[in-house]
This record gives C-alpha cells, sequence and structure tokens, in this order.
C-alpha cells in the first residue's frame, strides 16, 4: 500500500493531506505523525477540505463521522 503524494495544510492538529483517485481514500497525516485512510471518498470531499476555512473543522464536520477510516 502506497500513500499518495501528500500536501502540506495550516492546521492546528493536521500536518497534510492526500487523496487517491484509483483507491478513492483521502489521506490524514495528524501532527503527531499518525496517517489514516478514509474511503469511498470523492475527489470534490479532497477538494472541499483543501479550501475549506477550516480543515481541521471540515475534516471533524463532514470526513471524520461519515467515511470508514483505517490507519497506515
Amino acid at each position: 500500500m502506497r500513500e499518495p503524494e501528500m500536501q502540506a495544510v495550516d492546521s492546528s492538529n493536521i500536518e497534510a493531506v492526500g487523496y487517491d483517485s484509483e483507491e478513492r481514500e483521502i489521506y490524514i497525516r495528524f501532527l503527531d505523525g499518525r496517517t489514516y485512510a478514509y474511503g469511498d471518498t470523492d475527489e470534490s470531499t479532497f477538494e472541499e477540505l483543501l479550501s475549506a476555512d477550516s480543515i481541521g473543522s471540515y475534516f471533524n464536520r463532514v470526513i471524520k463521522p461519515n467515511y470508514p477510516c483505517r490507519p497506515l
């Protein structure tokens, strides 16, 4: 399992994010170094995450409660 290219983000809890269109997974790397894949996601959800005023708030409101998660 390869991790996609990650983009650093400005967040108090999240270090970087990435998206794998073939696997349809959003990858979230937290500041403590843990990385999780959130499955069955659309690229538009990833784009909304990147453009959100608060990446952490968007993650907690939209991604975390709605998509299956697995640690990497």
